[in-house]
């Protein structure tokens, strides 16, 4: 995995896989969906938006813990995945998702530009996303 740069910038700190935090990483991540999906339920897309980001944020960070990384900034999650991705370990669609689940996130909360359709998408995709990561933290090590 080419993430060297990421641990060298300060980005990336290796640890020792820590599954007790892979544990809590995924409870965050199921608590977030239930709470996205309430809120689309209450007709609130924007939460729905913010929730549905978080749950795949925590669910990547479960996988980061599985294999001894942990983030200092969200973005290199994505590089995280991505590099997995280039290893052929993960789906390049669940590297595009977040990275679009991080933009709709930052343009609800900072341009308030959200809508319930895409909040929709947003969190069926987190719910995939969420499988997704949970199925490779069992291959990984």
């Amino acid at each position: 995995m080419n993430i060297e740069k990421y641990v060298v910038d300060g980005y990336l700190r290796k640890i020792k896989p820590a599954e007790d935090l892979v544990a809590k990483e995924f409870k965050e991540a199921e608590y977030d969906l239930s709470k996205a999906k309430k809120a689309i339920d209450d007709e609130d897309p924007k939460w729905a938006t913010v929730k549905a980001y978080y749950t795949m944020f925590h669910s990547a960070k479960a996988v980061l813990f599985k294999i001894g990384l942990q983030e200092k900034a969200h973005f290199v999650i994505g590089k995280v995945l991505e590099e997995l991705s280039k290893d052929g370990k993960l789906e390049s669609r669940f590297v595009d998702d977040f990275r679009a689940a991080m933009a709709a996130r930052a343009e609800a909360d900072y341009h308030y530009e959200y809508s319930e359709k895409s909040a929709k998408e947003l969190v069926d995709m987190a719910d995939e996303f969420l499988k997704r990561m949970k199925e490779l933290s069992k291959i990984l090590q």
